[in-house]
């Protein structure tokens, strides 16, 4: 695949991607183009995956990068509310265009599509997929240099469409200090194993709280695991704290101003080597 792909194989000749014979890759609406796309992934619910798909969107945004988030969980979508989105998006007859945080970031969600914010989505595990992918396939997203997808949890439909739908360039894991995280996260990398995709890093939320007061450092949900899994997987591991800071930002619509992520650094560093 050539370094300068726009995934958008409906106008390339070059005869990789989606133009390989047997791909399942979904081409772009033409005129769309994204260069590189990072799927956050856990393998369960509850452990920060939609935060840890904001703060890596910010920070792409802040270093200079033409930046995106796709919201595949459509079902749950949060980060609208993150990032203080509340105008509906709106379509043309070439396709959806995405609405853009404060700071300019891209975003799709279903949420942004929905009369009310808390209608639920109501549809089979099938149709919840193909919108997922129609997220990709009919949104016009304007040169994004980086795409960040929220995945839903687990391994099923939606991940599975995602992983063989999207040019991925790589996941990050996220993970929680707790004993059986360690086969949860196992499950997620063997998934990427079996598609092809390489796993760029692991981020473990809620590793410790630092005390406001005295600063001493608790791992109130157990030992960290952050050091077994570098040690074992030979990847960047992420430790970030219990925040109630992250919190109320996001709570807030303001995930965007959080400044607390010097952890993600060395993570990020690896996502921009793919």
């Amino acid at each position: 695949m050539s370094e300068n792909c726009t995934h958008n194989c409906s106008t390339c000749s070059k005869g990789c991607g989606a133009n390989q014979e047997g791909s399942l890759i979904k081409s772009l609406s033409p005129g769309a183009s994204v260069k590189k796309v990072i799927a956050v992934v856990s393998g369960k619910g509850g452990v920060g995956k939609s935060a840890t798909c904001a703060l890596l969107a910010a920070m792409s945004k802040k270093k200079g990068y033409t930046t995106a988030v796709l919201d595949a969980d459509v079902t749950g979508p949060s980060l609208p509310k993150m990032f203080g989105v509340n105008q509906k998006a709106r379509g043309t007859e070439a396709g959806l265009l995405p609405v853009r945080s404060p700071s300019g970031i891209q975003t799709m969600s279903m949420n942004l599509l929905l009369e009310e914010d808390t209608q639920p989505v109501l549809w089979r595990g099938s149709l919840i997929a193909g919108a997922a992918v129609q997220f990709w396939t009919d949104v016009l997203w304007e040169d994004v240099d980086y795409m960040f997808v929220d995945m839903p949890p687990g391994t099923g439909d939606v991940p599975l469409s995602i992983f063989q739908s999207l040019p991925l360039a790589g996941i990050v894991v996220v993970t929680t200090p707790q004993d059986l995280v360690k086969m949860i996260v196992e499950k997620a990398l063997n998934m990427a194993d079996k598609m092809n995709v390489p796993v760029l890093g692991l981020v473990e939320n809620m590793s410790y709280y630092v005390c406001p007061c005295c600063g001493e450092k608790t791992e109130i949900f157990g030992q960290s695991k952050a050091g077994l899994f570098a040690n074992e997987y030979g990847m960047p591991v992420a430790r970030m704290p219990i925040d109630p800071t992250l919190a109320a930002l996001a709570d807030a619509g303001k995930i965007e101003e959080y400044s607390n992520t010097q952890a993600l650094e060395a993570l990020f560093e690896q996502i921009e080597k793919v």
